[in-house]
């Protein structure tokens, strides 16, 4: 069985990377009939595409910057981000193998049986964030009226950000897609509420809050998952106890899950598994790729898109306004 960890250690580039890794899993898919490793390796190619021909990511973050200049005219008074990522090689590895684990062991508790793998390949086709938007809003304190909750402020203000926009990004080609999600927000306007799933109202047990949208990209053909959060919650999300938690809640599930489906019983179960657990624990310190470098796995500079993916866009915006009181 191969994993990506056994590509980590010869200084390679991250194009490289992927291309070996990508060929060496469709080859193997090829001997041993596995048509999941054979979609693992398909997909990895959407990878490979957005870092080498990329020029349509100049034309898709000028269209999400209108979005930023409209809040900008819109609230002067807040303060916030727009970043964009393509997600790292590492989290995507993850995501996909994490996705494969957990539709395994769901679909073999309720019918007894394993999925069939046209079922399992439909599953990783779910995965949409390899390029992710995330906008990050604050409200200054000088700007919240005397009595008010600065986190209820920004709370509304998010909500009215989020209303806003599927509408706006659909007139430039971004058609909104269904979340998926069996419990629709409550706070979310009706018309919205099939597109977001809201973990600001329901959030995930290690405490993680933000709206996530996905959006269809009719001009490049491709994916995007918009996410809008408060300082706060990117606070906790980025450098908070969330981290540590959803680490620790995911080593659990994977070892109540590895009890359940011992070891032989489905080859793809047991592979994916290994993945994860290899993945889990890698120590960045050790890893020789090209432009990359750790001292833990805390200290990181990653320039390639190993760890933390590639910077699309970044913008900000300052409020100017002292005392202002808002309507």
């Amino acid at each position: 069985m191969i994993s990506l960890n056994d590509y980590l250690y010869n200084g390679n580039t991250i194009y490289r990377i992927l291309h070996n890794y990508s060929d060496d899993l469709k080859k193997s898919a090829i001997e041993s009939g596995n048509t999941v490793d054979m979609a693992h390796g398909n997909y990895l190619l959407a990878v490979i595409q957005l870092l080498e021909h990329n020029d349509f990511l100049t034309a898709q973050s000028q269209k999400i910057r209108e979005f930023y200049k409209y809040m900008a005219d819109k609230y002067p008074f807040l303060a916030f981000t727009f970043k964009g990522r393509i997600k790292s090689l590492i989290r995507l590895e993850e995501k996909i193998n994490g996705y494969i684990v957990e539709f395994i062991y769901d679909y073999y508790l309720e019918h007894g049986e394993y999925p069939s793998e046209s079922a399992i390949k439909e599953r990783i086709g779910r995965i949409k964030d390899l390029i992710a938007y995330r906008i990050v809003i604050s409200i200054p304190k000088c700007n919240v009226k005397e009595g008010e909750d600065y986190r209820e402020v920004e709370l509304k203000y998010l909500y009215e950000i989020a209303e806003a926009l599927p509408a706006f990004l659909e007139v430039r080609g971004f058609n909104a897609e269904i979340s998926g999600m069996d419990d629709f927000s409550q706070t979310i306007k009706e018309r919205n509420r099939p597109y977001y799933r809201d973990y600001v109202e329901k959030p995930t047990l290690s405490g993680y809050k933000s709206l996530h949208i996905s959006f269809y990209d009719t001009a490049s053909r491709s994916n995007i998952e918009v996410q809008l959060r408060t300082k706060d919650m990117d606070d906790y999300a980025e450098i908070g106890p969330a981290n540590h938690i959803r680490y620790e809640k995911r080593q659990q599930k994977e070892r109540i899950r590895r009890e359940k489906i011992p070891v032989g019983e489905n080859t793809i179960f047991d592979d994916a598994y290994e993945r994860i657990t290899k993945l889990i624990q890698l120590d960045l310190s050790k890893i020789d790729v090209n432009m990359f470098g750790a001292v833990d796995n805390r200290l990181i500079n990653d320039g390639c898109g190993l760890y933390r993916g590639r910077l699309i866009l970044p913008y900000e915006h300052l409020s100017k306004f002292q005392n202002n009181l808002i309507d």
